[in-house]
């Protein structure tokens, strides 16, 4: 089919235009909030039905087909096939989303709390990608933190697209998190609040509506295609007694101590795989050859499939029927253990939540197993232990008891156990918090330097990375060199430190104005070396990626003014340097990004406002207003003039400022004294721009490979009159720009005018739109 020369463009122009006028037109919070919570429902929905046709033809072609091939070769087959998926997932992972690698759900409340809910479009479909073929290869995971992350991707790029203010797209984060869950569950309230609970940190009517909304209209769409399903099928058990409730107690306490161990023990795990020294796309298959041992021995259904394998729900059943005695039921809990561990452990992908029900079914079961034989006349049954044990155990791992209770009431459909699931889940909850501080979620971010609290605040100093702050030019002083040529340096470039470096550049150590002053007192001789002072024994230095606020508690601690930036790997690799003055650059930077956001989210605000709205005209050669101070023209008292632009350059307005022939004033003015305003200062008959034709926007243009103005000053470019560069981002760092500013590749370039200037900018800086 033959396209039309210039229809693309036409298309991107009509896509361009729908997102302005969502961003700009007066339409209620609300009205926006529903339509794309909706959208986002829809999409997540269907995520989640192709997501569960994913991952069941993955499992079909790996043990229906395929082992019909490897039949002779039983039961090594059960090695090989979680190896050949591993070979598949370990490189997609490393080449295209990183962040897909483990169980996902930590990337979003990260990117909730200090990215303003963005998370880069292909996290979701690598997720989707990696996990279906993990969890259909025998991968010991989840499907919960996937679509998770799916759902979340794709809010946050609804939010990105729509150019909606940080709340905003957090909010559709979190749509997107609770539509994946009810869909993939069958359980729609549970969805909405593991979203709250867990990906936002707090439950808000603010989001509620929204998150709720998502939840049904996802959940609605698996209904049609999936069926109204059950994920288990659970006996109807009761209370027996009230002494029993003691005996739950005791399993809560249990499952509180056993979750908090598989938390701290699956980062264990990670950190060996990580000291391994070989590429990180090879290590899933590691963990995927020692899944496939313990697949060998493991106990197995009546199709001979490794009850450790997959999600695991064939097996939790028979569990909460009484059908695993205290024996069978420990060994399948431990070898669960080591299968996760292997497959989390090693950078496959998949999530955490099928796995907690698990080991919960199983401890539960081996518990109830023991309880009915002791007191068999106060005990219901063993599998009414192995439900309890689910949602403590869970609860206990992610600190979600709210989750954990109302998940397992929509997929068993059974509430006879609320009392002992309600005590269960919140005692083993409050254990569980008790012994770490940290879920199995957050324990992640902790891990990395990223403390979130229980409202989501968090310091602006844990977004600011070593590498964006660190001095790059750095000066330093090779070891062969004396105490006399350290002094001279010291004296003229008034360092109170240098780092020492061999004659390959290698990091040696760090010498200080002290360490000088040590030396003098010691009366060593001024043609001593200085690699006879400088070691790497105490040495303390920082890496790149790691958060700045660490770097800076390590040198208050120790009062120490300097610290070396090195490789991880290689720790006398020498990148950069971290000085007093750094840290305050650090701050600033910090707060200029937050800054940044809150203003964003202000103007937006300012142009929501029911009952004002901005106007924006030119000040004609015969207004009376010509040659006056603002400060003199007596203009109604609910109106503020927000900007004057005069040719290129913008000024910040006051009450001196004088008012000249072909100003382009900005005013915030209500509704009412609108007319009034341009009356005043146009005067009657005189040309007004009206607003809806010549309306200002803010865009965001991105240098492109191969621009043309890669390499030039903005000076140098000969913009629309009417354009103004607000900001250039480059590196994650904000640039002012002036008439000497250099354009670069992958600059983020953000402009305000009007949108022709807007389309012949784009054009002029050869940016993809």
């Amino acid at each position: 089919m033959d396209i039309k020369p210039g229809i693309v463009d036409q298309f991107k122009n009509m896509l361009t235009k729908f997102r302005q006028q969502v961003v700009n037109r007066p339409i209620s919070d609300s009205g926006i909030l529903i339509g794309t919570a909706i959208l986002v429902g829809i999409g997540s929905g269907f995520g989640a039905v192709l997501f569960t046709y994913l991952v069941e033809t993955v499992r079909k072609i790996a043990f229906e087909d395929t082992v019909i091939l490897l039949q002779s070769i039983h039961p090594w087959y059960l090695v090989i096939i979680p190896m050949i998926g591993a070979m598949i997932t370990g490189p997609i992972i490393y080449l295209f989303a990183r962040e897909a690698k483990g169980h996902g759900v930590p990337e979003v409340m990260l990117a909730v709390a200090l990215r303003g809910g963005k998370i880069k479009p292909q996290v979701g479909i690598v997720k989707a990608i990696t996990s279906a073929i993990c969890i259909g290869t025998g991968g010991s995971v989840g499907s919960e933190g996937p679509i998770a992350q799916i759902g979340s991707s794709l809010g946050s790029t609804v939010g990105q697209f729509l150019k909606l203010n940080e709340e905003r797209t957090k909010t559709l984060v979190a749509c997107g998190a609770a539509g994946g869950i009810a869909a993939i569950f069958n359980a729609p309230i549970a969805g909405a609040i593991f979203a709250m609970e867990v990906i936002l940190n707090r439950i808000s009517s603010v989001y509620f509506a929204a998150v709720v909304i998502s939840a049904v209209i996802a959940d609605s769409i698996a209904h049609f295609f999936m069926g109204d399903f059950r994920t288990f099928i659970v006996p109807q058990y009761f209370l027996k007694s009230p002494w029993e409730l003691l005996l739950y107690t005791l399993l809560a306490i249990i499952a509180a101590f056993a979750s908090v161990g598989f938390s701290r023990l699956l980062y264990i795990v990670e950190d060996l795989f990580d000291d391994i020294k070989i590429p990180s796309w090879i290590k899933p298959t590691i963990g995927a050859l020692l899944l496939g041992v313990l697949g060998i021995f493991t106990i197995k259904t009546p199709e001979g499939f490794p009850r450790i394998f997959g999600v695991g729900y064939e097996s939790m059943t028979p569990a909460l029927f009484g059908e695993f005695t205290l024996k069978a039921a420990f060994f399948l809990f431990v070898l669960k253990l080591l299968a996760t561990f292997f497959t989390l452990g090693s950078g496959n992908s998949g999530g955490i939540f099928a796995p907690s029900l698990f080991m919960g079914s199983m401890l539960g079961a081996g518990f109830g197993s023991w309880a009915t034989t002791v007191f068999p006349n106060i005990t219901t049954g063993a599998g009414a232990y192995a439900l309890v044990g689910m949602a403590s155990f869970f609860s206990g791992a992610t600190h979600a008891p709210m989750t954990a209770i109302l998940i397992l009431f929509e997929m068993t459909n059974n509430y006879q156990l609320i009392l002992p699931l309600m005590l269960a889940s919140v005692l083993s909850t409050i254990i569980s918090r008790i012994l770490s501080k940290d879920s199995i979620y957050t324990l992640k971010l902790t891990r990395r330097g990223i403390k979130l609290s229980q409202t989501q605040d968090v310091d602006v100093m844990q977004g600011i990375s070593v590498g964006e702050v660190m001095s790059k030019d750095i000066l330093s002083i090779k070891s062969n060199q004396t105490l006399e040529d350290l002094e001279m340096l010291f004296s003229r470039t008034r360092l109170t430190g240098l780092p020492v470096t061999d004659s390959s550049g290698a990091l040696v150590g760090v010498i200080t104005t002290n360490d000088l002053r040590e030396a003098r007192l010691k009366e060593l001789p001024d043609s001593t070396e200085l690699s006879y002072i400088a070691s790497m024994g105490d040495l303390l230095f920082a890496h790149p990626g790691e958060p700045m606020w660490q770097a800076i508690f390590r040198m208050s601690t120790h009062n120490i003014s300097l610290l070396p930036v090195v490789e991880e790997a290689d720790p006398k690799k020498l990148l950069g340097m971290i000085y007093r003055q750094d840290v305050i650059k650090a701050y600033d930077h910090a707060i200029t990004k937050k800054a940044n956001m809150q203003h964003d989210v202000e103007i937006i605000k300012l142009g929501k406002l029911d009952e004002a709205k901005f106007i924006h005209l030119n000040i004609p050669a015969n207004s009376h207003v010509v040659g006056k101070r603002v400060s003199e023209i007596r203009l109604p008292g609910h109106c503020v003039i927000v900007s004057l632009r005069r040719g290129r350059k913008l000024k910040v307005v006051d009450g001196h400022t004088i008012l000249k022939k072909g100003d382009f004033l900005t005013i915030f003015s209500e509704e009412e004294c609108a007319k009034e305003v341009e009356k005043i200062l146009t005067g009657q008959g005189m040309e007004i721009l009206e607003p809806e034709h010549q309306k200002s926007y803010h865009e965001e243009i991105v240098i492109k490979a191969g621009s043309k103005i890669t390499g030039k000053m903005v000076r140098e470019i000969k913009l629309p009159g009417n354009i103004l560069i607000v900001r250039i981002t480059r590196n994650h760092k904000t640039i002012i720009p002036h008439g000497e500013t250099i354009f670069h590749i992958d600059d983020v370039v953000e402009v305000y005018g009007m949108e022709a200037d807007i389309e012949i900018t784009r054009k002029l800086l050869g940016a993809d739109y």
